[in-house]
This record gives structure tokens, sequence and C-alpha cells, in this order.
């Protein structure tokens, strides 16, 4: 996402949904980029999104606009959208990019075309990547740049356990199915 992005040192990135697995990664990364990170999480959740390395925390449902100045955001990280999307847009300054992976809270939001052709804005979608970001991605996790988040284990015979603690998003980061050397 921040490849396609082309996220900048010094650039502001607004992260959705920051204290899941890929949102946890999102911070990681565009720290090591130089930039300054403002996350969306459940409040719960705001100290491990700053000792990833956010800048700034707002509560998941809290309008934006009462946080962040209009026009103050030069790339929206969303793996999230639902009915707080216009407002991201709001936030992006012009010649911003929105990029996305995911729509856990709405895959349908409405976009009014005038602040995306007003602002010059790119809206990017995020599911491919070329070979070399995979293993960017890998050589930062074993030089210790970042690390990858993971929440809690489960034997793959408690998958539907995993299943039920995802649903209820009590924790930060991922979950993990072992299922190397298992009695099922």
């Amino acid at each position: 996402m921040l490849e396609k992005a082309d996220l900048k040192n010094g650039e502001r990135i607004l992260i959705t949904g920051a204290s899941g697995g890929v949102g946890s990664a999102a911070i990681q990364l565009a720290k090591r980029r130089g930039a300054e990170v403002i996350a969306v999480s459940g409040e719960s959740k705001f100290e491990e999104v700053r000792r990833l390395g956010a800048d700034q925390v707002i509560a998941r449902g809290q309008s934006l606009l009462n946080s962040l100045e209009k026009d103050s955001i030069q790339v929206v990280a969303d793996l999230v959208p639902g009915p707080q999307w216009p407002e991201l847009l709001e936030v992006l300054a012009r010649g911003g990019r929105y990029v996305a992976s995911g729509a856990i809270a709405g895959p349908m939001v409405e976009l009014d075309v005038r602040t995306l052709y007003l602002k010059d804005l790119s809206l990017l979608g995020s599911t491919w990547q070329p070979k070399k970001v995979f293993e960017n991605l890998i050589g930062y996790i074993e030089r210790n740049e970042i690390r990858p988040v993971v929440a809690k284990k489960y034997a793959l015979r408690d998958v539907v356990h995993a299943q039920e603690d995802f649903m209820a998003k009590r924790f930060s980061g991922k979950l993990a199915i072992e299922v190397a050397n298992q009695n099922l």
C-alpha cells in the first residue's frame, strides 16, 4: 500500500484499522520511510499503536475533522472504509493519495466526484505488489527494522475459538494458526 501510494519521507499518513495485522505493519513501514503517522484504532489499543510508532492516535468512530485539519494529510492507507469514508477525503491535501486494502466497516461508500477532481486526488486499490516489495519486507524483518505483531497463536483444532476472538476484536496484531505437528 505504501509503495503504491508512493509515501515519502516527511509526509503525513493516516492509517485506519491501525491495531490489526496489516495496520500494525503499515505503521512501522511508514515510520521506516520517515513519515508522520496518524493512526485510527479502538481506544483500548492506543498504547500498543503508539509503541509501534504512531505519532498521533484517533479513536475509531471519532470525527476525523475534530482531530485533524482539512487538507492536512498526504496519504490515507484505509483498511476499513465504511461510513467515515467521506472524512478521509476531506483530510487529504490537494494531490493526496488514498489507497485501500480492505472493507471491514462496509464496502459501499459515497463519493462526491467534485472532491476527487477539485482536490486532484488519486484513489488506489492494493491487493498485489511486485516481488521486490515482499523481498524488502522480509529483509526489514530479518534486520529487526520492523516486527510482525502476533497477538495470539492457536492450534488448528482451535480455529473456531480463533475466529471468535477475531470477530471480538480484543487484540492488536495478527492471530496465527499453527498447523505443524498437531494431533487433530
